[in-house]
């Protein structure tokens, strides 16, 4: 049945592609991006957890915050190639974010795409929301859905089982068409959600917990793209 369900989604993709796919990372700087670090503002000795190293956009998990693209995109495939440079742990793709710092001051108001070991294509809602077929198997009882602290904000994903043995490059593409997100991990689909209550937003990388290396985020442009710089819109 996955086999099935992941061709018809690739199809369809493949009918909406509008334009050709480019680099949201350069390789040299961070043109186009910007880093919220929390621990940065108060703290003078504070080093960025973003990094470029040997042409890769590196996360040292440490201090905690995210890399922002600086503008907004709405209907789009975006392909993240990456590995955990260490030991595997915690980091995630963030989409559609907006208002920063909503969580745990820290974390922007978005839905994550997780890149946890062993757990990738988790969604986390961070102060946005989103649907599944299965919810209360893949999420926990109704009455403890939510999207703020203390309630249930993850959705499972579909199979922990598409990760690459570590030091190998995992291939994660993310599809966000109207109000869906679509994501599969090394051609596996692993989620699928509707009904999101945001469509569109920056796109961010997260610092923590594991370091984490990023070789390619490209995006590629689908039907009713767009992108428009951030304060034309927040």
């Amino acid at each position: 049945m996955k086999k099935y369900l992941t061709t018809a989604c690739l199809l369809i993709s493949a009918a909406f592609c509008t334009a050709q796919t480019h680099s949201l990372f350069n390789g040299t700087n961070f043109n186009g991006w910007h880093i919220d670090v929390p621990a940065m503002d108060t703290n003078a000795s504070a080093k960025s957890p973003f990094i470029i190293r040997n042409g890769l956009l590196v996360s040292l998990a440490s201090p905690q915050g995210h890399i922002i693209t600086d503008s907004l995109y709405q209907n789009y495939r975006l392909e993240v190639q990456y590995r955990f440079a260490g030991d595997p742990g915690n980091c995630g793709v963030i989409l559609h974010a907006s208002t920063p710092r909503i969580l745990y001051k820290m974390f922007p108001k978005s839905i994550e795409s997780q890149l946890m070991h062993n757990n990738a294509g988790d969604f986390w809602c961070i102060s946005e929301n989103i649907e599944v077929p299965d919810m209360e198997k893949r999420r926990g009882p109704k009455a403890n859905w939510g999207t703020v602290d203390g309630k249930e904000r993850r959705i499972k994903n579909l199979t922990d089982s598409s990760e690459k043995p570590m030091g190998e490059w995992n291939t994660m593409v993310i599809e966000c068409v109207s109000d869906s997100i679509t994501v599969w991990e090394n051609g596996d689909l692993v989620n699928a959600g509707y009904n999101c209550t945001a469509t569109k937003g920056s796109i961010a990388l997260q610092a923590e917990g594991s370091e984490v290396e990023f070789r390619q985020v490209l995006i590629t442009p689908l039907k009713g793209y767009k992108a428009e710089a951030k304060n034309s819109v927040l």
